[in-house]
């Protein structure tokens, strides 16, 4: 009988190439015939642009050209609303604007005609405070709008002012998050070309094929299918690669020039030139009764969305659902805020809000714990999504809610590897100014699109063979950023059909060739891709059936169960179709001297529904767990009146092996989601959504002091410690 493949782990097929330095990333495309590419950036935040003198920069033996805005078709795009400017003309809004491109012949001589562009510029005031960019008479980072409030979100449950009334205790608190930087391992690269049918031909890394395609199609004002978008290996997104970064400089440069053109960015460009994970303010209010019921909880939640919208809207969204974390709360109220800024453009970054909203509220269903004397755990419990569970907008939870088995298996495994409870605090014997402490915290990530914006996956299976089925070919435009969902979808495929795995060609790195699938974002490709994949081989395996032909071809547009829309009068949406679910034991250690923290073990588990590969998903949990360790401690990128004050990884610091703890373990539940392939849900993201207010429990439980500021450097750990000690 023939042996399931889902489940296994079989061999990455572009493992020997990364490994050996074979396999080619887009930097590796860029041949000595192509004319190179130079931004010209604003490098300052916000500024009125009165003359831009090419002059010089055309003289210079080598430069071929200086595109301005002028040279632009259509210049204005974004992922969602198209208000950023491809060159600026008139204004610049942070200091990574673009403001001309070079093309030469070669490196140096691109270099030395991006010095000589010289421009004129009349300084304007700069608002670098999202809170204080709502204030009335605040300098206007887009005048024709009139504000600086990109959005808000209002979510109404209940009561929560008269719950709060009538709670037994009410705490309050603000959190703040800072900036986090993608990091990904090759910063932005990319070539592009006209092919022999006059096409124009951008070859670089992202997450969505089409969507890069439509906007550069936009850019140009040239029909879809005339722009061909090809992704070469991907050195990881996370978010990143969402927003157009170059692709469209690339695309523009060549069509405008008819020659192959490339473009590679330093760090240092990378550092400044593409969007972030959003910085928060969160101020809530939480009420609770002496049993550790919670009746109630309130907050304001304001994003820095910087100069130009990127996914703010969405993730704003998203945070003010998550903002209650995945506990059934009868009364809420959460208004959420994205605000324009001179800083930095904020975009999509691994867990989109979630981490920032959960960061608020793990850390304040802690102290309510405290503040009553009761076992945080025990207040988890009570409290916990269950399934027919209501949540923030009024309806119930999509089927497959496993909260509390994920939070059980998690305190069961610190109790059984640490003796996590009495045992545990009995058995530290550690040196006078050291302290290890263990912290305990859940997550909830939406899985896929939201709030009804449109989602969908299309595959298209070709079938093979003269008597029997011999082969097929899968076609799905999906990116695999790293975390192996090429590989995924092939098994899906291979499994559906009753195939050999090495009878699975996958075909998706190319515009032309292979249909939507959407993006590599919301943990979504494993359950969107899968079903289209799955839904197309069973389709073509139909076809299989009734004809003699020797090949046949299904396509099918796969669609989950239909989100839908905020009502802005009844607060009521169905806003997810799947979510992940994740809980987290920290241990760690504090230098009280110092106010180091050095995080010794973790347990991070997961319900992924099915594990489609153990090995990936294993991999993608510990490689979240690195980011988030980051995120959490180390990470702090930093502004200042508009400006990058750590443009350089030696002074935005990323955390090494060595920050990372020998005993990470990752814990896989397998509770199958009723609508995923074979019962998968995503677990790309959830790793980090609970790994910040795991570590803020157990840096209190080691000191006593609560930190509210992501990250929580020695600086700051070591001021709370003070703080409580007063």
């Amino acid at each position: 009988m023939r042996e399931s493949i889902i489940g296994t782990s079989p061999k990455r097929h572009d493992a020997l190439g990364k490994v050996t330095g074979a396999t080619r990333y887009p930097a590796d495309l860029v041949q000595a015939s192509m004319l190179q590419l130079q931004v010209v950036f604003a490098h300052r935040p916000h500024a009125r642009i009165l003359a831009i003198d090419t002059d010089a920069a055309l003289r210079y033996p080598g430069v071929v050209a200086v595109l301005t805005a002028k040279d632009v078709p259509c210049n204005a795009y974004g992922l969602i609303d198209n208000d950023q400017p491809v060159l600026c003309q008139d204004d610049v809004r942070f200091e990574g604007d673009k403001v001309a491109l070079v093309v030469a012949e070669n490196k140096d001589a691109v270099q030395e005609g991006a010095r000589l562009v010289s421009v004129t510029y009349e300084d304007l005031p700069a608002v670098t405070d999202a809170r204080a960019a709502l204030v009335a008479g605040a300098p206007l980072v887009h005048e024709h709008l009139g504000t600086n409030q990109l959005c808000h979100i209002p979510l109404r449950k209940g009561d929560a002012e008269r719950a709060l009334a009538g709670a037994d205790v009410v705490l309050e608190e603000t959190f703040n998050t800072s900036w986090q930087d993608h990091a990904f391992l090759q910063p932005e690269a990319g070539i592009a070309y006209i092919d022999d049918e006059g096409r124009v031909v951008v070859e670089t890394a992202g997450q969505w094929l089409h969507e890069d395609r439509r906007q550069i199609a936009q850019v140009l004002q040239l029909p879809e299918e005339r722009v061909i978008v090809r992704y070469a290996a991907i050195g990881g997104a996370f978010g990143g690669r969402e927003d157009l970064s170059m692709q469209h400089l690339l695309a523009l440069a060549s069509w405008k020039l008819q020659r192959p053109t490339a473009l590679v960015w330093s760090r240092e460009e990378s550092l400044i030139g593409h969007h972030k994970r959003h910085p928060f303010t969160i101020h809530c209010r939480w009420g609770a009764l002496r049993d550790g019921t919670i009746t109630a909880m309130q907050a304001e939640v304001i994003a820095d969305g910087g100069a130009y919208a990127s996914t703010s809207l969405e993730v704003v969204k998203a945070a003010s659902l998550l903002a209650s974390g995945c506990y059934e709360i009868p009364n809420i109220s959460v208004d959420g805020y994205a605000v324009y800024t001179n800083n930095i453009p904020s975009g999509a970054f691994r867990g989109f809000g979630a981490p920032q909203a959960q960061f608020a509220c793990e850390s304040m269903v802690t102290r309510l714990a405290h503040a009553l004397q009761l076992d945080p755990v025990a207040v988890r419990r009570r409290n916990i999504y269950r399934e027919g569970s209501i949540e923030p907008t009024n309806q119930p939870l999509p089927p497959g809610v496993s909260a509390l088995e994920v939070l059980e298996r998690c305190v069961e495994e610190a109790r059984l590897r640490w003796g996590y409870g009495e045992t545990y605090q009995q058995a530290q014997q550690v040196a006078p100014h050291l302290r290890c402490g263990i912290g305990i915290a859940c997550g909830i990530k939406n899985v896929g699109y939201s709030f009804g914006f449109p989602e969908q996956a299309t595959a298209t299976v070709e079938l093979y063979g003269k008597a029997d089925l011999e082969r097929a070919v899968v076609r799905a435009g999906a990116a695999d950023v790293g975390q192996g969902a090429h590989l995924i979808l092939r098994q899906i495929a291979a499994e559906t059909l009753k195939l050999p795995l090495e009878k699975v060609t996958l075909i998706s790195d190319d515009s032309s060739q292979a249909p939507n699938v959407g993006s590599a974002s919301a943990s979504r490709m494993t359950y969107m891709g899968g079903c289209a994949v799955k839904d197309a081989a069973e389709a073509a395996r139909a076809k299989w059936g009734y004809t003699d032909d020797e090949s046949v071809q299904a396509t099918v547009q796969f669609r989950p169960t239909a989100t839908t829309p905020l009502d802005p009068e009844s607060h009521s949406a169905h806003p997810n179709y799947c979510y992940g679910y994740a809980a987290q034991a920290v241990e760690v250690e504090v230098n009280l001297l110092t106010g180091q923290v050095q995080v010794l073990r973790i347990i991070s588990a997961h319900d992924v529904g099915k594990a489609i590969n153990v090995q990936q998903v294993s991999g993608q949990i510990e490689g979240c767990l690195a980011q988030a360790l980051g995120y959490a401690l180390i990470e702090d990128f930093q502004m200042r009146d508009g400006h990058v004050l750590t443009p350089h990884l030696n002074t935005y610091l990323l955390p090494t092996a060595l920050d990372m703890p020998i005993d990470v373990e990752p814990v896989i539940l397998e509770l199958a989601d009723p609508a995923g392939p074979f019962g998968a849900r995503g677990v790309a993201e959830m790793p980090l959504v609970p790994f910040t207010p795991a570590v803020a429990d157990a840096i209190h439980e080691a000191t006593g002091a609560w930190l509210s500021r992501q990250p929580m450097t020695p600086e700051r750990v070591l001021a709370a410690i003070q703080f409580c000690q007063r």
